[in-house]
């Protein structure tokens, strides 16, 4: 989940980016427009003021939600946006935790922001809402005692096909090596990802530091070249949508898309286990308002807000309160069904299991060329 699908919700999109990796859609435009105005009523006695400087993916927020936070607390709000965890956590290093006072980004880069002492423990005392946060995307490995982070939006990548275009009934990952869907299939590029849904159709972990078994993924994955018409990050919701391939492997907010263009697409929870990517949020370690940080991160848990802004970027709903918000149209796509609560987070492996896997890969794309 990552940068890549937060720009894929600004066309539209996690929904999940889940990181690789937003648009609004007009019921959540006037919801929004509703949470605006009724934000802004409730103005407190003492103004906060000053600056908060927020660092996300561009398009993480409605600017609804934006401008209703600034009216409310009186902090204006510096909305600057990387492209890459990797860019995020090379600036903060460079500033030792400085100059930003709330930062979204993806689950695996979070564990390297906290080992290197560059969030701060959060005071939860400050925060009314904290309770709204679902505990099924809290205590991960990144953060197993929740005390530097809060969850904002997860992403759960899933299959989309067109029962029309096969006649494979597609249930899981393996069903993708079907020969039957020859030069049919257009996946996502996030290699970690692909390798690991490979590895889960043998039963293993998306984790695993045997290299042996990476190895083997790596043999059954180029079995699946032949089905491969297209790798794309970006927008590889139009391909199943246009009928240009028959089963797509896609991230939440392209799942959301598709299944919004044509209703006779069918989702398939894969039975071999679910994926999960994670953003959250924290506040650095020499954060310069840490106060409207953290009158930020309340005022978007609201469930209102929480809503407006899930409906928004279309990644899973990390807001249990903000569920029964959501409207009937969006639910489906962003709201944990309680059978799919179990998933596995892709994690930071050894350097030498990385390596291998971005070998696979090389030779992967290469097949598929």
């Amino acid at each position: 989940m990552k940068k890549g699908i937060a720009l894929l919700l600004m066309l539209s999109t996690m929904l999940m980016s889940l990181t690789a990796c937003g648009g609004e859609n007009t019921s959540s435009q006037e919801a929004s427009d509703s949470l605006a105005e009724e934000s802004s009523v409730s103005e407190p006695e003492t103004l906060i003021g000053g600056e908060m400087n927020l660092y996300t993916w561009d398009g993480m927020f409605p600017q609804e939600i934006l401008r209703a936070f600034e009216e409310e607390t009186g902090v204006r709000i510096n909305y600057s946006n990387f492209d890459y965890d990797e860019d995020m956590l090379a600036k903060l290093e460079e500033t030792q935790g400085g100059d930003y006072d709330f930062v979204i980004a993806d689950d695996y880069i979070l564990e390297l922001v906290i080992a290197e002492g560059l969030a701060q423990k959060l005071d939860t005392s400050k925060l009314e809402n904290y309770g709204n946060l679902n505990p099924v995307f809290m205590s991960q490995f990144y953060d197993p005692n929740n005390e530097y982070t809060v969850p904002y939006g997860a992403g759960i990548p899933l299959i989309v096909y067109d029962p029309a275009l096969t006649d494979v009934e597609i249930t899981g990952y393996a069903d993708l090596w079907n020969p039957a869907l020859e030069d049919n299939v257009a996946i996502t590029a996030n290699y970690r990802v692909i390798n690991g849904i490979t590895l889960k159709t043998m039963g293993e972990s998306f984790n695993t530091e045997d290299l042996d078994v990476i190895r083997q993924a790596g043999e059954r994955l180029l079995e699946l070249a032949p089905n491969i018409r297209v790798i794309n990050d970006s927008n590889t919701q139009d391909f199943i949508v246009s009928g240009e391939v028959a089963a797509a492997f896609l991230y939440t907010s392209q799942v959301y898309m598709a299944m919004n263009a044509r209703e006779d697409l069918k989702v398939v929870y894969p039975e071999e286990g679910l994926g999960f990517g994670i953003m959250a949020g924290f506040i650095p370690s020499d954060a310069p308002n840490p106060d409207a940080a953290y009158a930020f991160i309340d005022f978007i848990n609201r469930p209102e807000n929480a809503a407006a802004c899930f409906e928004y970027i279309g990644y899973y709903c990390t807001n249990k309160a903000a569920e029964e918000y959501i409207s009937d149209e969006m639910r489906e796509f962003i709201v944990l069904p309680e059978d799919a609560a179990e998933g596995e987070i892709v994690q930071n492996v050894s350097q030498e299991a990385e390596d291998l896997h971005a070998e696979i890969w090389n030779q992967f794309r290469a097949a598929c060329d």
